[in-house]
């Protein structure tokens, strides 16, 4: 099962025909950036070195993207200046934690910086596909 299909199978969605498939990558992507950031920042808490500020920059992302993944849900009614202002910003804040976690020689920071970085890519590919 995925997100995408369910996007698909909103009545809105299916009268109109048209599936924002850019837009259904972002959500999918931001709900998976969601949970790393997540475990990363808990992982980041374990470490021995200071990592408050990991800690934090992922304790963000993580919230960021779950605010991003609830508003591209949302087909009912229209906001879309809104949902192109969102995208852009999880884009951005994505960018922020991807560049601190790549600061450490940690394997659970290596690879949330490659889940922010694929978010951050398709959260702008989608604001791209909107228009207001």
């Amino acid at each position: 099962m995925s997100i995408r299909k369910m996007i698909a199978l909103h009545p809105d969605v299916k009268k109109s025909g048209h599936v924002n498939d850019p837009l259904g990558d972002a959500v999918h992507h931001a709900m998976y950036c969601a949970k790393m950031c997540l475990s990363c920042a808990d992982a980041c808490a374990a470490e021995r070195m200071d990592m408050s500020q990991c800690v934090r920059t992922c304790s963000d992302c993580a919230d960021v993207c779950e605010a991003t993944t609830r508003l591209g849900l949302r087909r009912t009614g229209s906001n879309e200046q809104i949902l192109i202002e969102m995208l852009g910003f999880c884009a951005r804040v994505c960018e922020a934690c991807a560049a601190e976690c790549e600061k450490h020689d940690h394997d659970h920071c290596k690879l949330c910086a490659q889940i922010c970085r694929e978010c951050a890519e398709d959260c702008r590919k989608a604001a791209e596909t909107i228009t207001p």
